[in-house]
């Protein structure tokens, strides 16, 4: 046990060892002071000199923060409110009741296995029909939000589509995850979240390697970069050999985005043979070619310092942590709360949403843990990005600057969020941190060096 003790708190501190930037560099540090001290002078929710939105976008974004911010916590605090209502309110035992109901026939016939494949079917559906019924108000109105402020064109008919097509591929992988989790609870009680764990580690890797050929061209259409725009490839090869990559033309692909949102994104996805930069037509629309090549140079720099797989090691460091916690939490709230739960045990059906409700609760309070790794590895790629284009684009600094008004500017982002909520909930970076970082960066003037290439 106190050895358990000690390896749950070396995994703590793990993910900030291995997530932890290198070490700043001067010109980082002077364009750091630089950025804060610009957020610092400037009114709150303001426009700054190096990221500013017209008067009527301002006040767009300002209105539509403070929505954000609400229906972020609002959801954080649904989420559990709604899996302990359905506990209290014995949904839960009465979902149970139902799934052993509909397998008595097999388990008479003595046909067991079948049985425990009918009762997971049942009880997965029926919970995910719960489920996705109690989140439907919050999304609903987060979508027509989005159409509002004109940040979603997607109409009714296909976000319903999106959403029937991502409740079947939840179900499908609830249903599997669920029947895997029981069958190892009820194998080996005392060890089953180690077992899990040890389990989850290959299934994970085996998502992530599968999401862009399976999952994601379910919701949009994609299309090899260079079909459509080999100019563009060119340049960006020349990104790519700059930095020594292994980004070929044929890992590099279109999104398009455009027929749902008018937004800009691109990101990194997938893992081994399936790992890929993706670029959204929309971003392809509004930016220039010199702000294309420094997005791209970001989201390769996710590609070559790793960060796909240090986000996987944490994966894994968290989830231990969390499956370590939850084996005494869930056996401590079943024996408090199991009767009126009408939850005997964890070999219970009833069981896993005590395992979701516990893990719904880790996670929103380890938010701002997760959220400050993810914001250290965009931060790094914003600066290996600007570094690898040096020298292919006439102003880097400039570039940067304008790629980020351009994308804030397409999402209606809040020039100069609360500290505390950045540190909470964001991701990345607030924009314009990064415009002003941008502007500011130059490891290429005198007494200065860059990060990630030499001189």
């Amino acid at each position: 046990m106190h050895l358990l003790r000690h390896v749950v708190f070396l995994c703590l501190l793990f993910p900030f060892a291995i997530s932890a930037r290198a070490g700043e560099t001067p010109a980082e540090h002077t364009a750091n002071v630089y950025a804060q001290q610009e957020m610092t002078a400037a009114p709150r929710h303001g426009n700054l000199p190096d990221y500013s939105l017209s008067p009527d976008k301002l006040a767009k974004a300002q209105h539509l923060a403070k929505v954000r911010i609400t229906l972020h916590f609002l959801n954080a605090v649904w989420s559990i409110v709604q899996l302990a209502l359905l506990l209290w309110l014995g949904v839960v035992a009465w979902m149970r009741s139902r799934a052993l109901g509909s397998s008595g026939g097999l388990r008479e016939q003595g046909r067991w296995v079948l049985a425990f494949w009918q009762e997971c079917l049942v009880f997965t559906f029926l919970f995910s029909i719960a489920n996705t019924l109690l989140d439907l108000p919050l999304s609903l109105y987060s979508h027509r939000l989005s159409v509002q402020y004109g940040l979603s064109i997607q109409s009714w008919s296909s976000w319903f589509s999106d959403l029937a097509k991502g409740w079947g591929v939840t179900l499908l992988g609830e249903f599997l995850l669920c029947a895997l989790l029981m069958w190892i609870i009820r194998s080996l009680p005392r060890t089953w979240w180690l077992a899990f764990w040890a389990v989850m580690m290959p299934l994970t890797i085996i998502a992530i390697y599968g999401m862009p050929l399976v999952i994601d061209p379910l919701f949009n259409t994609f299309e090899p970069l260079q079909q459509s725009q080999p100019a563009l490839v060119a340049q960006l090869e020349k990104v790519v050999e700059r930095g020594h990559m292994n980004i070929p033309p044929e890992r590099m692909f279109l999104m398009k985005a455009s027929a749902k949102t008018t937004t800009m994104n691109a990101y990194v996805t997938g893992f081994g043979n399936s790992k890929r930069v993706v670029v959204w037509d929309t971003s392809l629309a509004k930016g220039t070619p010199d702000e294309i090549l420094f997005i791209f140079g970001h989201e390769s720099g996710h590609y070559v310092l790793g960060h796909i797989l240090r986000r996987i090691v944490m994966t894994f460091l968290g989830l231990f942590v969390g499956l370590y916690l939850a084996f005494f939490l869930v056996r401590w709230a079943i024996a408090y709360f199991g009767r009126q739960w009408r939850i005997p045990s964890q070999a219970d059906w009833g069981a896993l949403v005590v395992l979701l409700l516990v893990f719904t609760i880790f996670n929103t309070l380890v938010e701002p843990v997760t959220e400050s790794l993810t914001r250290m590895q965009e931060h790094a790629a914003d600066v290996y990005g600007q570094e690898a284009i040096h020298g292919i684009v006439a102003d880097p600094q400039t570039t940067v600057k304008d790629a980020f008004n351009v994308l804030g500017d397409s999402s209606l982002e809040d020039p100069n969020p609360n500290p505390f909520v950045e540190f909470w909930i964001y991701s990345h970076p607030a924009v314009g941190r990064r415009a002003a970082f941008g502007k500011a960066y130059d490891p290429w003037a005198p007494g200065m060096e860059p990060k990630y290439f030499k001189r």
